[in-house]
């Protein structure tokens, strides 16, 4: 896991982890098995990953809880990403929680429940539809209130998710954006120029949901070029991602160490050209 990317004033590996599965259904309460997650975090970290992504609304607390228990002290090299926006209510809802005295209570239950005095980097969860940015402008008031907080030193960096060009520009002028996670894979590329733009800004892009969106026949296609090439479509998912663009960070999730080993031998999968060829022809297939 040699190939890196900048993150905030870090080079981290690009193929990272996203810990959102090691909550319980839906993302809410504790884990079916506490003891195997512990174990993924910290199989994945001796493998080489120095990228989590997270969020205290994961639970809510558990998973950063969790994290804190398998990996601290954490290693030097090691960058926690989170993000807030949302709060879950009683019955598991995900509900916005956006206002300054929010924002604010969200970065102090991360920093709390990670155990670190300073966060090293905070997405702002734009609204928008619920996997797709919206057309509505960057709020200042809310980035506004963690470039504050950054400023007071408890958060390294800003980043942006479910946003635009436009969203990216509006907060640039508050504060400098170092990644922008957006649902993205082979069938949903909307983003493709939006990634080309952040590259030749030196900010990563972190693509979510690798096989989320697809129809059966597109699932179909992607499992048979991971056939010819005897790999899983998920490995050639995440493989052609990391072909994709040198600025990709990626952070598939998992809760078992047998499906985190899956995901990381991605990294070690070339993708040839004819195997780039059909899986583009999905994406124009779906006129995406």
């Amino acid at each position: 896991m040699i190939d890196t990317f900048t993150l905030g004033d870090r080079r981290v590996n690009r193929m990272g982890y996203g810990a959102m599965q090691l909550a319980g259904p839906g993302v809410f309460g504790p884990p079916k098995d506490r003891t195997e997650a512990i174990a993924v975090l910290r199989e994945a970290i001796a493998s080489g990953v120095n990228h989590i992504d997270t969020s205290d609304f994961y639970g809510p607390h558990v998973v950063n809880q969790i994290i804190r228990e398998a990996v601290y002290p954490y290693p030097k090299d090691l960058v926690i990403v989170t993000k807030v926006g949302a709060k879950r209510g009683a019955d598991a809802s995900w509900n916005p929680a956006r206002s300054p005295a929010e924002l604010t209570s969200a970065v102090h239950d991360n920093l709390r429940n990670l155990g670190v005095e300073a966060l090293d980097v905070v997405n702002l969860r734009l609204m928008g539809r619920l996997h797709a940015p919206g057309d509505e402008p960057l709020s200042e008031e809310e980035f506004g209130t963690l470039a504050k907080l950054q400023k007071e030193g408890l958060i390294r960096h800003l980043g942006l998710s479910n946003a635009t060009s436009k969203h990216v520009a509006e907060a640039q002028r508050i504060a400098p954006v170092v990644c922008v996670q957006n649902h993205y894979n082979v069938v949903h590329r909307a983003d493709d120029a939006f990634i080309a733009e952040l590259k030749e800004k030196g900010i990563a892009y972190v693509p979510f949901f690798p096989l989320g969106g697809f129809t059966p026949l597109q699932s179909s296609e992607l499992s048979a070029v991971a056939k010819e090439l005897d790999s899983t479509p998920t490995q050639v998912a995440l493989a052609w991602l990391l072909q994709r663009s040198p600025n990709s960070l990626l952070i598939p999730g998992t809760s078992s160490r047998a499906h985190l080993r899956e995901n990381l031998a991605a990294a070690d999968l070339k993708l040839p050209a004819s195997a780039l060829a059909k899986l583009d022809a999905i994406s124009k297939n779906a006129g995406n």
